[in-house]
C-alpha cells in the first residue's frame, strides 16, 4: 500500500503591491532512483552474537540525504559510517527539531533479509516530521533506500533466532540560525547496528515504578509521535526508579496509566466466563502508536480466527480493550485475583513480562511468577511475532523482503 505524502506551496507577498502570489516551487523530492553508493574500503569486524550490545556496534555504512529550501532533497547517498558536519546554530541543537524511527531487519530461513511492517514506521515518521514542522519527504522512496541499505549491510544481521539488525532512520533540523522558528533545512540519515536481547536478564521479569511527580506526555503534546525531545525528560525519572530498586518507570497522567519506560503497556485480566481481557491505554495523543503494540492487538483479535497463538487453546477468546485504566484499577484487579499478567511491548524489546509494580505510598503489586520469565499471553505474543519477523510464519504480509 502506498503511503501518501505531499509538498505544500509557498506564499510570497509582493513588496510593491498588496497582492499575494502563490508559487509552487520546483523542489526535488526524495528519489531512490538517484541513490549514489560509496562503499567503504575496509569493513569492520562483526561482533559475535554473545558480544552484541544494543546500540554499540554500528555497521559499515549509513544513508544520508539533505534538504535545502531552495532546491529540495539532495541525491541520497549510502556511504561509510562517520560523523556529520553541522553548524553550531543548527536548530536541532537549540529547539529539538529532530525525530527518529526504530525498525529491525531479520534473516529468514531462506537467507533473505526482511523488514517487519515497515510501512507503519514510514507513516509514523511522516506524522512526526509534520508535528515538528520539518520538511516533508516521500516515505515510499525512503523505504526503498532503507531496503537497499539493509541489502548492503546484510552481513551484520545475526543468524540466530531473537537477533536482528536494528535500523534508526532519523531527521534533524539543520537551519543555521538561532532565531526561533521552524527549520527549513534538514538532514535525513539512517544508521544500523546488530541487536540481541534488549534486557540481558535471563528469566527475570521487569519491575515498574510509578512516579507521580513526572509526566511523560500530556494532551495536545507530542507523546503520540516519535520525537527525540520526548525521551530526554524521561532519563532523570528512570534514574530515580533505578535508585529505588525498579527497572523502569510506569508513566501516569494523573492516575491514568499510559506507558512503561519507552514501551507500550498491557495487562491481562481473567473474565468471569473464563476468557481474557487484553487491556492497553488508548491512542489519545499521549501514547505512542507502537508497531509492536498494533501487532499484539491484531494477533489477539485473530487468535482462534485464522491463527492460533503458541501454547494457547484455540477456544480461548482474547478480548481487546483499548481503554483508560488507572492505578486504582490495577490494585483492585490484583486484590480480586483477576489480574493474571502484565507485559510491555516495543521494537527494541519485542515483549517483556512485568513481575512487580510499585505504586508510590502503597504496597507493591506482585504479578504471578513464571518459570520462563514470561506470562502465557506475553510468551505466545513474543513467539508469534518473532516467528513472523524471522519469516518462519506468514501473516497478513507483515514480513517484507528487502528485494
Amino acid at each position: 500500500m502506498a503511503i501518501q505524502s505531499s509538498l505544500g506551496t509557498e506564499t510570497i507577498a509582493a513588496s510593491s503591491t498588496n497582492e499575494t502570489i502563490d508559487v509552487q516551487k520546483d523542489l526535488a523530492m526524495l528519489d531512490a532512483s538517484k541513490l549514489r553508493i560509496n562503499l567503504a574500503d575496509r569493513l569492520k569486524p562483526v561482533p559475535t552474537p554473545e558480544n552484541v550490545v544494543f546500540g554499540k556496534h554500528m555497521s559499515d555504512h549509513m544513508l544520508v540525504a539533505t534538504y535545502d529550501p531552495s532546491s529540495g532533497w539532495s541525491e541520497p547517498e549510502i556511504k561509510p559510517y562517520g560523523p556529520l558536519l553541522l553548524d553550531p546554530t543548527s536548530s536541532c541543537f537549540h529547539y529539538s527539531t529532530s525525530l527518529f524511527e526504530g525498525m529491525k531487519a531479520y534473516s529468514g530461513p531462506d537467507g533473505e533479509s526482511r523488514l517487519f511492517r515497515p510501512e507503519l514506521n514510514m507513516a509514523r515518521m511522516v506524522r512526526s516530521a509534520e508535528r515538528v514542522a520539518l520538511p516533508p519527504f516521500d516515505p515510499n522512496e525512503l523505504l526503498k533506500l532503507i531496503k537497499r541499505l539493509v541489502q548492503i549491510e546484510s552481513r551484520w544481521i545475526p543468524q540466530e533466532s531473537g537477533y536482528s539488525l536494528y535500523i534508526r532512520p532519523t531527521i534533524i533540523g539543520t537551519r543555521p540560525y538561532i532565531g526561533m522558528g521552524a527549520s527549513d533545512y534538514a538532514t535525513l540519515f539512517v544508521v544500523c547496528c546488530p541487536a540481541g536481547l534488549y534486557f540481558r536478564r535471563g528469566a527475570k521479569m521487569l519491575s515498574l515504578m510509578t512516579l507521580g511527580a513526572h509526566v511523560r506526555a500530556w494532551p495536545g503534546g507530542t507523546g503520540g509521535h516519535k520525537i527525540s525531545a520526548n525521551y530526554a525528560a524521561t532519563f532523570l525519572p528512570q534514574q530515580v526508579a533505578a535508585e529505588r530498586g525498579y527497572d523502569q518507570v510506569l508513566w501516569l497522567l494523573g492516575d491514568r496509566i499510559t506507558e512503561a519506560g519507552a514501551m507500550n503497556f498491557f495487562v491481562v485480566r481473567k473474565r468471569s466466563d473464563g476468557d481474557l481481557d487484553l487491556i492497553t491505554a488508548p491512542l489519545d495523543g499521549t501514547v505512542l502508536p507502537g508497531v509492536t503494540r498494533d501487532s499484539v492487538l491484531s494477533l489477539a483479535g485473530a487468535h482462534g480466527h485464522g491463527i492460533t497463538l503458541p501454547n494457547l487453546p484455540p477456544s480461548l477468546k482474547i478480548h481487546v480493550q483499548e481503554c483508560t485504566f488507572t492505578t486504582s484499577d490495577l490494585s483492585q484487579w490484583a486484590e480480586d485475583g483477576t489480574l493474571i499478567e502484565a507485559f510491555s511491548a516495543g521494537t527494541a524489546v519485542v515483549i517483556v513480562s512485568i513481575g512487580r509494580i510499585g505504586l508510590e505510598g502503597e504496597t507493591d503489586i506482585i504479578l504471578p511468577k513464571q518459570e520462563s520469565g514470561m506470562g502465557p499471553v506475553a510468551e505466545a505474543m513474543c513467539g508469534m511475532i518473532t516467528a513472523i519477523q524471522e519469516g518462519r510464519e506468514q501473516w497478513s504480509g507483515w514480513s517484507v523482503l528487502c528485494d
